[in-house]
């Protein structure tokens, strides 16, 4: 009986202390925003046994990453994933980054950008609108702008050819996508040469354009009554149209969680990426830092 009593002893004794530990163990975290294992995880690292554990998470600094930095999540879609080609890529694109900083913008904010191409014309600059973006190393985002006829160019955010990259005005749109301008009037996409940059104040929330656009009468370049779009003003088209666009509605989709599960990166996946990100967060922080002072 004394036997078994000190094998039940000995198991059950490190469990309790675990269980103790998970209770009132404060979890600090370091310059970089990662956690710094607490005594309860150290002890696990040597081999001691326990049930439960708090893995190591980035504490605020990840939803600073998602909605900043994301780029650095990989597409979701099963065919197109390879865990070494993405985690290549990643290490390229924060190498980038220390040589040419880049800073924050959304779909919708106005945008200078300024290419060194091939050609023997030397240095050439163009802003306008952002109307899309992509992901991943191959992340690029389309400017948008009125001249004469409308111009829409695609730049590869990490393209090497790039020397900077500047933000007019910092802002969102109420669509992730932008591309009906390409079928508006010409003066939401008409904006001034000598435009000066808008800075933001320093913690402020990235305010959202609740800018309404007027279509030019069809023909289009897409079927935007098929599209759910909060940006656009009423498109005046006859009932036949509207009742047709009905027809190709999935409310069922909103539901589907199969399907957000195929277009998304899990939680651990995405805590798993930020936290390789996270050494070079206090860098590239600085930088976007130091981007709002000069325009400021």
């Amino acid at each position: 009986m004394s036997i078994f009593w000190q094998l039940t002893r000995s198991f059950l004794l490190p469990i309790m202390k675990c269980k103790n530990h998970h209770q009132t163990e404060k979890l600090y975290t370091n310059e970089s925003g990662v956690a710094i294992p607490s005594k309860m995880e150290r002890n696990i690292i040597k081999g001691q046994t326990c049930l439960k554990y708090t893995s190591v998470h980035i504490l605020k600094k990840e939803d600073t990453l998602k909605s900043v930095y994301p780029e650095f999540l990989p597409d979701p879609t099963p065919q197109w994933r390879n865990k070494l080609r993405e985690k290549l890529e990643r290490q390229d694109m924060l190498a980038r980054r220390a040589v040419m900083p880049i800073p924050e913008f959304y779909v919708g904010g106005f945008m200078k950008c300024s290419m060194n191409p091939t050609n023997p014309y030397g240095k050439s600059n163009y802003f306008g609108v952002c109307d899309r973006g992509g992901g991943s190393l191959k992340k690029g985002y389309f400017l948008w702008k009125m001249s004469e006829n409308g111009v829409e160019i695609l730049y590869e955010m990490y393209c090497p050819l790039i020397t900077s990259i500047e933000t007019l005005r910092l802002e969102k749109r109420m669509d992730e996508e932008l591309l009906y301008l390409r079928d508006s009037l010409p003066e939401y996409s008409t904006f001034p040469l000598d435009m000066d940059p808008e800075p933001l104040q320093e913690g402020a929330t990235v305010p959202i354009n609740q800018l309404k656009v007027k279509l030019k009468p069809r023909p289009w370049h897409s079927r935007w009554e098929r599209f759910n779009l909060q940006g656009v003003q009423d498109l005046e088209l006859p009932t036949k149209f509207i009742e047709r666009a009905k027809t190709f509605e999935k409310p069922w989709e909103k539901y589907d969680l199969m399907k957000d599960y195929r277009e998304t990166i899990s939680e651990e996946e995405q805590r798993d990426i930020f936290l390789e990100v996270s050494s070079s967060y206090p860098q590239m922080e600085a930088a976007r830092r130091r981007i709002k002072r000069t325009r400021t």
